[in-house]
């Protein structure tokens, strides 16, 4: 799987994104913030989730933080993040280059309401190395993704949106 299947993924579903490959390591927020010379928030974390006995991935800003009341509340179950060894089961993606496109097999996917802060966002593609440019609305369009509010930004204040 991993950047391959992003890549073929890409071909069917959305030939004009292009794979962008760096030079350095995009694995973790921080990194890809630096590499791509965006905020942090720019970057769309994809998180692979157990609820219950159902796994969800939900793809955010980077500087966003799952909110456990939301996430219980919208999803009916108390979430708790994959390790490693399971998310690449899930999702075919290792850790770092998890990502929405590519999927090992289909996911039920939550796009939080927190992308849409940002004209484009940079979701990872399949690698440590590698990501694609999208707006928010595109990526869930092309995802399935459902719109919820399951973060919240550090600094903003709770009541508000996300």
């Amino acid at each position: 799987m991993s950047a391959e299947s992003v890549l073929a993924w890409l071909a069917e579903h959305a030939p004009d994104l292009k794979l962008i490959e760096h030079s350095r390591s995009t694995a973790t927020v921080a990194e890809a913030a630096e590499v791509i010379g965006v905020e942090p928030g720019r970057i769309a974390k994809t998180l692979a989730l157990r609820v219950g006995d159902e796994i969800v991935l939900v793809i955010a800003r980077g500087d966003a933080r799952l909110d456990n009341a939301r996430c219980k509340a919208e999803l009916g179950g108390r979430p708790r993040m994959l390790d490693a060894e399971a998310t690449l089961a899930a999702t075919g993606h290792a850790v770092g280059g998890v990502c929405p496109f590519g999927l090992a097999s289909p996911l039920p996917i939550i796009a939080d309401r927190s992308l849409l802060a940002y004209p484009t966002v940079f979701p990872a593609a399949g690698s440590r190395t590698s990501s694609v440019e999208i707006e928010p609305m595109r990526l869930a369009e092309l995802i399935g993704a459902r719109w919820a509010e399951v973060c919240t930004i550090p600094g903003a204040d709770p009541a508000g949106p996300a």
